[in-house]
């Protein structure tokens, strides 16, 4: 009787979870999905031959600037607001910002709009992980995140197939995206209703509370441990954000129409969101190092076969890109899950905390390189750009397979805490 007992009070913790968290997952998808609409519609419009090259870049590294200043700001919100409050505050700021770009064309207005963009986006995705991380236990945290990070899949597909049944030059793209996160700031608030209170049962740490000194875990002592995922967590925030925001502009220098450019990031899109489980499936069965090694080398080849490809054979473009998105998009959490197996589960928090960031680094940094680059070089310069960050995640690997022992000892299951921003 005691067990059956156990079991139904486990079952009640299960569904108790699952209530507190499906909503915020539901939120994020919504939100996230006009975020993705908006990236895809400015884009359309910088890719205007009468945009100045340099204001393109100014623009498009707006977003991960503000997006990398959410990431310092959102503790400050949460401990003052908490997390639904915050939430709903930053929802409203994201709203706000999509509306504005129907009322202006004014550059450095967008370059505002795009910094306001970036740092909801940013509060959002901590303010969701940190709820979800507190909710999740050891034994379901992999499936809560995995979720999660569907989701977010889902949004940057759905914002791409939005686009496509609007239109690539319809005249309400932003208008669109606004309602969209409206829809999802009014199904936070009124319907998924008031979030529960933080269970008692679980008492783990608070990713937004700042760790003891002792208890911290510095980018640069997991650069020694684990090379991989510093380059694999770059290469990430890098082909995210230049893949979704650069391509449309890429496919214009090369004679691409838009509706081709769209349907290209839609398709990189599905393979990444297709490729997540299997490849989390191996990850958990084959040596990281391993799978890291072949999905470095993949993408740096398919780079090198889109640079090839060209406008000459679109058939074999959206193949290309579908391969790219399977191999490219799944780099970032095989990396994570590697770095937990080599460091113990205190350190983990910090350690996800810098590795956000340097994210954020990779989304600000590359953007301007590559409008650049393909400025005054070649449009195809773009994907040797992200060919060559692949390449160097695969060395990374290389590095880490010479070693024949890990420093602490690891265990082939991982409960990672992987981020969603592939924005």
């Amino acid at each position: 009787m005691t067990q059956v007992w156990a079991h139904v009070t486990r079952l009640r913790q299960k569904v108790a979870r699952s209530r507190a968290i499906f909503p915020v997952l539901i939120s994020i998808c919504i939100i996230g999905t006009g975020n993705g609409l908006l990236t895809t519609a400015v884009s359309l419009h910088l890719s205007n031959p009468d945009v100045d090259s340099q204001i393109v870049q100014i623009v498009l590294t707006a977003f991960p600037a503000g997006f990398l200043a959410g990431c310092f700001v959102t503790r400050f919100f949460v401990a003052k607001l908490g997390h639904q409050r915050t939430f709903l505050l930053v929802s409203l700021l994201a709203a706000l910002a999509t509306a504005g770009f129907t009322l202006t064309m004014f550059m450095p207005v967008w370059v505002g709009l795009r910094l306001m963009n970036g740092l909801s986006m940013a509060a959002l995705f901590i303010v969701s992980e940190s709820w979800i991380n507190l909710y999740a236990d050891q034994r379901n945290r992999g499936t809560y995140f995995a979720l999660y990070m569907l989701m977010t899949s889902l949004a940057v597909l759905f914002g791409q197939v939005m686009v496509e049944v609007a239109g690539p030059h319809s005249p309400h793209l932003f208008l669109i995206a606004a309602m969209t996160i409206v829809a999802g700031m009014v199904y936070c608030k009124f319907i998924a209703g008031p979030w529960p209170v933080l269970p008692a049962w679980e008492p783990p740490p608070d990713p937004l509370m700042i760790a003891p000194a002792k208890q911290r875990y510095s980018l640069w002592k997991l650069a020694i441990l684990a090379p991989v995922t510093i380059l694999g967590v770059f290469q990430a925030g890098m082909t995210n954000m230049n893949v979704f925001a650069m391509t449309p502009i890429y496919g214009v220098h090369i004679g691409l129409p838009a509706v081709t450019t769209v349907g290209l990031t839609t398709t990189f899109s599905i393979g990444g969101m297709l490729a997540q489980t299997p490849v989390g499936w191996l990850s958990d069965r084959l040596d990281r190092r391993l799978i890291l090694l072949v999905q470095g080398i993949l993408a740096a080849l398919l780079c090198a076969g889109i640079v090839w490809s060209g406008n000459r054979f679109v058939p074999l473009l959206y193949a290309l890109f579908f391969a790219y998105g399977a191999t490219a998009l799944t780099i970032y959490p095989v990396a994570i899950a590697f770095a937990n197996s080599q460091i113990e589960s205190r350190h983990m928090v910090s350690a996800s905390g810098g590795l956000l960031l340097l994210y954020s680094i990779g989304n600000v940094m590359t953007p301007g390189v590559a409008a650049g680059l393909m400025e005054h070089v070649a449009p195809q310069a773009l994907f040797v750009m992200l060919g060559s960050g692949a390449a160097l995640a695969a060395i990374a690997a290389s590095f880490n397979l010479m070693r024949r022992h890990a420093l602490i000892p690891v265990s082939s299951r991982s409960d990672c805490v992987a981020s969603g921003v592939n924005e």
